[in-house]
């Protein structure tokens, strides 16, 4: 058993709905356009034909952690796209799980294409990704005074509470303006 508990298929849905949020034709805080909408589905099926939504995924994971490493980048720190090194493993591990049951999560990729109006809780709830007690939780998370990050209240546990507050503390950014939410690692 390792240190960290973490639901990885939940990992996986928040990362997914955090970085179509975060595109181009949404928040605007990475650099991609659509990337996980219906423009990289024309993109990247054709070379990709059974995989095409998992490479979708990557390369914005990639561009979202890329841009949150260039706003802030906290030493000891953990975010959504840099968790610790045994959970990242473990996520990377599960991926090959995921693209031999790609058509399982067809309905989910559906969705994020048309993501629809509405704040980040509202859409991670309406997904039932986060509960109400979470959604609370993050509205008393606050920017720092330069405006860059979001600090969790607590050091990371490695808990799926943790995961979704990650996922939540990108709501305390604005359109434009990227606010990386982090916690500190334990063992720091």
């Amino acid at each position: 058993m390792t240190a960290h508990a973490i639901d990885l298929d939940l990992l996986l849905r928040l990362r997914l709905v955090v970085a179509r949020f975060g595109e181009m034709d949404g928040a605007r805080w990475w650099n991609s356009r659509g990337q996980l909408g219906r423009r990289g589905v024309t993109t990247l099926r054709r070379g990709f034909p059974r995989t095409h939504r998992f490479a979708q995924a990557r390369s914005v994971f990639m561009l979202a952690a890329y841009r949150c490493d260039e706003i802030y980048n906290p030493p000891s720190g953990v975010t959504l796209w840099r968790l610790p090194a045994a959970v990242e493993e473990e996520f990377e591990a599960r991926w090959e799980h995921w693209l031999d049951n790609a058509e399982a999560w067809l309905p989910f990729f559906e969705q994020l294409e048309h993501p629809g109006g509405g704040s980040l809780s509202e859409l991670l709830a309406s997904r039932g990704l986060v509960s109400g007690d979470d959604v609370a939780a993050a509205t008393r998370l606050r920017r720092s005074a330069e405006g860059r990050a979001v600090a969790l209240p607590t050091a990371f546990s490695g808990s799926d509470g943790d995961v979704r507050l990650l996922a939540l503390g990108f709501g305390r950014g604005e359109p434009g303006d990227l606010a990386v939410p982090f916690a500190l690692e334990r063992d720091a």
